[in-house]
């Protein structure tokens, strides 16, 4: 028994790599998953934004959303980037993601990085720790930015 569900399990995470680089129809269909992962982002980073900045009324729990569903999508445009095709077309993408690819693989890594260390301080519900992780966190997005993005 213990084998087989040995050999279940090491066939299913050989497999996975497979089953990742058919996740997109085509080039195109990268590009469009990509952005909408980035709006993901951008909602749930403004939300909480205008929150610190006293825009709306402070809402803890909300924050605690918002860090909860940042630590999920931060990693979830990446794969889109090394689809073959994606650097041809579509957003805001500079062609120097694909010349360094990399490296923007590794600020995305980073991404997903600081929105544990955000959700870690949401989960204080204290103000000041939040504000301190959302700044590194939009520091980190923005540096991306200024490299990445027209």
């Amino acid at each position: 028994m213990k084998k087989a569900l040995f050999a279940g399990l090491t066939a299913l995470i050989i497999s996975a790599p497979l089953a990742a680089a058919t996740a997109f129809t085509d080039a195109k269909d990268a590009v469009q998953y990509r952005q909408a992962a980035f709006q993901l982002i951008r909602h749930n980073m403004a939300d909480i934004n205008e929150m610190i900045k006293g825009e709306v009324t402070f809402d803890a729990a909300r924050v605690q959303k918002r860090a909860d569903a940042l630590v999920l999508v931060t990693t979830l445009p990446w794969e889109a980037f090394q689809v073959s095709g994606t650097e041809q077309g579509g957003g805001d993408a500079k062609a120097d993601i694909w010349q360094n690819l990399d490296d923007f693989l590794e600020r995305g890594e980073k991404l997903a990085a600081d929105a544990s260390l955000l959700q870690t301080a949401a989960q204080t519900g204290d103000k000041s720790e939040i504000r301190k992780a959302f700044g590194n966190f939009a520091r980190n997005c923005k540096a991306c930015h200024d490299n990445y993005k027209e």
